[in-house]
């Protein structure tokens, strides 16, 4: 039986500034983060930004938010 590929780690995290990036972040406000950029990245976070597609961004520009599992499921059934 083949091996399963392992679903992204998806994650809440909180941009701290836009810098390069004003058009793309706001600063504040809470994004999805699908994981880092590839297993070894520790740089960079793949985040949906304003456009709604996931794009590589510096991890420093981001802080992880923590919430509970009920607020996760609310969350992602708002979106």
């Amino acid at each position: 039986m083949p091996a399963r590929k392992k679903a992204p780690t998806r994650r809440l995290v909180v941009c701290l500034r836009n810098t390069g990036f004003a058009a793309s972040l706001e600063p504040r406000k809470i994004y999805r983060c699908l994981g880092s950029a590839r297993a070894g990245s520790k740089s960079f976070l793949r985040i949906i930004d304003e456009s709604g597609e996931a794009y590589l961004y510096p991890k420093a520009l981001f802080a992880p938010v923590r919430v509970s599992t009920a607020a996760l499921r609310a969350l992602a059934l708002a979106s």
